[in-house]
């Protein structure tokens, strides 16, 4: 484990309660510690010239005509530090989240990590030099990509929002850092038709609970957290167009604004929701196994459903591949972008897309017929 050592200076030593500096930069590596310790001796000797320059006599101070103002407190001048400003972050635009979701779990953890390849600073403290160590510090978890951009952008918008909150002009460092974006991804593939079909077939034969949950996304292209965390009543197989209301609840986020919608059943999805319904079990969920606790166990859906999929589908398929699917059928038949925008609940493409209340169920159910095989 390597230590940063640094002598502190003899005009600055009343400062310090020792003579010496010495701690662990936390590495084995020895391209991490020298780029951590080469950081640490350039802020101390940023530190050390404020210190001088505070006591220094000013020149010419006789000619001015008032007394000079007091030289700010430097940790003002440059800003909270990156704990203050998660705490300001997460309390204004997390006030309306519930801690430790997805929203909270991001930016602590994408903190948490930039706290510990280069220290907890101020935010105008941090330089392109501590972004380019953090980036490494990312790739030497080896986190793919896109992780690495989901951690830089969290960062990212914790120091831009905190910025603005102080009223602090900041130029990011960490904004535009160069890294290879596709390392460790895998691109996701539909779910080839005729392995669609094997695979409804055996949601039917088996006919159990989490056959139900992949027949209902197979032909609606849910999220499988928006189907897992589904209320019963949430399922409106009565209606003259039968459909599933997603709606966010305490148990289960929504992903995006857009994604609160009716979508129509039709095919395995019906059967799905039907089947549901009819079962003996008291819960006021569509699938219990996944509710047990106070937030829907999405991961535990996606690794069971994942295990039993993998005989049926290519290598490069997922739970999530029905929603790829879904995209395709639609685009087959030819429907128009913005009805397949509102059936998937994807971001709308333009502001105009956002205006009014999005096309009537009659109109989505038209289209969702359409892909039904």
């Amino acid at each position: 484990m390597f230590y940063f050592v640094r002598r502190v200076p003899s005009d600055l030593i009343h400062h310090y309660r020792s003579s010496r500096i010495s701690y662990s930069l936390r590495t084995r590596s020895v391209r991490l510690a020298s780029a951590r310790a080469r950081i640490a001796a350039d802020k101390l000797d940023d530190y050390w010239y404020h210190l001088r320059v505070q006591t220094a006599e000013i020149p010419a101070l006789h000619l001015l005509h008032e007394k000079p103002k007091p030289v700010a407190d430097l940790k003002d001048d440059l800003g909270p530090t990156l704990t203050e400003a998660l705490d300001v972050y997460l309390r204004l635009k997390g006030k309306d989240k519930d801690k430790g979701i997805t929203f909270h779990r991001a930016a602590q953890r994408a903190i948490g990590y930039l706290i510990k390849a280069c220290g907890d600073q101020p935010l105008c403290s941090y330089t392109r030099r501590d972004a380019n160590t953090f980036r490494d510090a990312l790739q030497e978890k080896k986190l793919s990509g896109s992780s690495i951009t989901r951690n830089l952008n969290s960062v990212t918008s914790v120091m831009n929002f905190a910025a603005s909150e102080h009223g602090i002009t900041l130029v990011n460092p960490f904004s535009g850092i160069f890294y290879d974006r596709k390392a460790g991804t895998s691109e996701r593939i539909p779910v080839p038709p005729e392995a669609m079909l094997k695979i409804k077939q055996q949601c039917v034969s088996l006919d159990d609970d989490m056959r139900w949950l992949v027949a209902l996304i197979s032909d609606t292209g849910l999220r499988l957290a928006e189907a897992a965390g589904l209320l019963k009543t949430d399922l409106m197989i009565e209606a003259d167009m039968p459909f599933v209301r997603i709606r966010q609840h305490d148990w289960r986020r929504l992903k995006t604004v857009g994604s609160e919608r009716d979508v129509p059943l039709v095919g395995a999805s019906l059967w799905a929701a039907q089947r549901i319904l009819d079962s003996d079990c008291d819960s006021q969920f569509a699938f219990p196994r996944y509710n047990k606790t106070e937030t829907t166990n999405a991961n535990s859906a996606s690794a069971a459903l994942n295990k039993w999929l993998k005989q049926y589908v290519p290598l490069k398929c997922t739970v999530h591949s029905f929603r790829h699917s879904m995209r395709d059928r639609l685009r087959a038949v030819e429907c128009p972008t913005e009805i397949v925008d509102q059936i998937g609940g994807w971001v709308a493409a333009s502001v105009g897309q956002g205006y009014g209340q999005g096309y009537p169920l009659e109109v989505t159910y038209k289209w969702m017929k359409k892909t039904y095989k």
